[in-house]
């Protein structure tokens, strides 16, 4: 069964080019002309993956996304027309997995979406769980857990996590983790991994590990001090 693509903007123009490109390489996808269509139409069709526009009339990009996530774990590509890094860094926080700036080419798109779809299937080959101190991280599951308790983490914040407990105290720059996680590596787009690290964090407080950061270089898991 074809995977369903949503894809929701205002210019009818931008969605049947991305439709027509994303339907030839075997994608179903549904079409939504706003924010309050984007909502009903997800309710709908469950689709695998949303395509998401931030400016819209009304209910702009950045609120569905934020619907989105009160009900679903689904991932959101964003799409912007503006290069202000504020744009992207608020998407992401509302948890959107990636962005595109404006005007992008179709099969690019393409790539993205097939990338985000690889990666949340669980693409890599499974291995066994990994535990490090009170950490235990079990990749087949895509469940992490802190003394037994399961972590509520997000697609990209799980990936980074694995990144992290894969290479315990080793320096892993911006660079690495954004090819790894995110599987690109774009001047200028290191700011994303900042901003998933930040939210790791928050969720590793009972821990007896602690990310650190190298300044100038990037991150390395170590144990917390005692």
């Amino acid at each position: 069964m074809a995977q369903k693509i949503l894809l929701v903007d205002d210019e009818a123009n931008i969605r049947d080019l991305n439709a027509m490109y994303l339907e030839k390489e075997g994608f179903a996808v549904e079409h939504a002309t706003n924010g309050q269509d984007a909502l009903a139409r997800f309710e709908q069709a469950q689709p695998q993956l949303v395509v998401l526009d931030v400016m819209m009339p009304g209910m702009d990009g950045f609120e569905v996304c934020r619907e989105l996530r009160r009900e679903s774990d689904v991932p959101i590509l964003m799409l912007t027309a503006r290069s202000e890094d504020v744009d992207k860094i608020v998407g992401l926080e509302l948890g959107a997995d990636d962005y595109m700036t404006k005007p992008f080419n179709p099969r690019e798109l393409v790539a993205r979406v097939k990338r985000i779809l690889h990666r949340v299937e669980g693409g890599r080959k499974p291995q066994n769980a990994i535990s490090v101190s009170n950490l235990s991280v079990d990749k087949a599951r895509r469940e992490a857990r802190v003394d037994g308790d399961e972590l509520t983490l997000r697609t990209k914040e799980f990936d980074l996590l694995v990144a992290f407990v894969e290479n315990p105290g080793i320096a892993l720059t911006r660079d690495q983790l954004l090819g790894s996680v995110w599987g690109y590596d774009f001047a200028g787009e290191t700011r994303t991994v900042d901003v998933h690290v930040q939210h790791l964090r928050s969720k590793l407080n009972n821990a007896k590990v602690q990310i650190e950061t190298l300044r100038g270089v990037g991150y390395k898991l170590i144990e917390a001090p005692a």
